[in-house]
């Protein structure tokens, strides 16, 4: 009798935890460069002289949809858009180098560069630092360039230029900061042919109509799931019933 719980208990777990990663996708469908996260489910099978016959389920974000989002002119001169396969390199929480598609940038009171979520952006040298300035320009190719506060709107100064990389043929994984990292640690080099558009932002590519669809077939996966302990528990006192002895 215990295989049915524990076999059914453990769908359970995993269509909770799928459940978890849909609504996550569905929570960040306008965040931008947002990437959705890919669940997939496995048999797990037991080995042991008491377990052979028994498969449990097992499920894990394998990887998340790779696909771009839609384009958004903004008109904001720090909004930028990757094209392509060209990520945005930041600085992580932990100080090592990751990459992101978002691209609504912004300077810190620091004069730092940051994204929208607040990690600095890679430059040539490290954190871009983005002096006072009147205006500021980001050409296709990333190239940061400046008006000093003060200075003639006819001269910009070149400041930087933002870290693009690109990903083929390098292995990548989605960290829960939502950024990407490269699988084992250490750093993509810079892409000279990867672009960007200026005064505009890529959309999270969550398709929100397929989410709410896979989350009503999760639901009912989880029903079966819970029937199926219900007629566990129905079964056992059916059986202890026929153990009774009469009195």
């Amino acid at each position: 009798m215990d295989r049915l719980v524990y076999t059914a208990l453990s769908g359970l777990k995993s269509q909770m935890a799928a459940q978890s990663t849909i609504a996550n996708n569905i929570a960040n469908a306008s965040t931008t460069g947002y990437r959705a996260d890919r669940v997939s489910f496995d048999r797990m099978m037991l080995t042991g002289q008491p377990l052979d016959s028994r498969v449990m389920a097992a499920e894990q974000v394998d990887d998340f949809d790779r696909r771009n989002g839609a384009i958004m002119q903004t008109g904001r001169p720090l909004d930028i858009a990757s094209n392509g396969d060209a990520w945005i390199a930041v600085q992580a929480a932990d100080g090592s180098e990751a990459y992101t598609r978002r691209g609504d940038l912004q300077v810190a009171p620091s004069g730092v560069l940051e994204t929208g979520d607040g990690f600095p952006v890679m430059g040539s040298g490290g954190p871009i630092t983005v002096p006072p300035a009147q205006s500021i320009a980001i050409a296709a190719d990333g190239t940061i360039s400046f008006v000093p506060a003060g200075g003639d709107p006819s001269q910009p100064q070149e400041l930087d230029r933002i870290k693009l990389v690109s990903t083929d043929g390098s292995k990548t994984v989605k960290g829960l900061d939502n950024l990407l990292h490269v699988e084992g640690g250490g750093a993509l080099p810079a892409d000279l042919d990867a672009t960007v558009q200026s005064k505009a932002l890529e959309q999270s590519n969550v398709n929100l109509t397929q989410a709410l669809v896979d989350m009503i077939e999760n639901q009912r996966s989880y029903e079966v799931q819970a029937n199926l302990l219900k007629e566990a528990k129905s079964m056992d006192e059916s059986a202890a019933s026929v153990m009774r002895m009469p009195a």
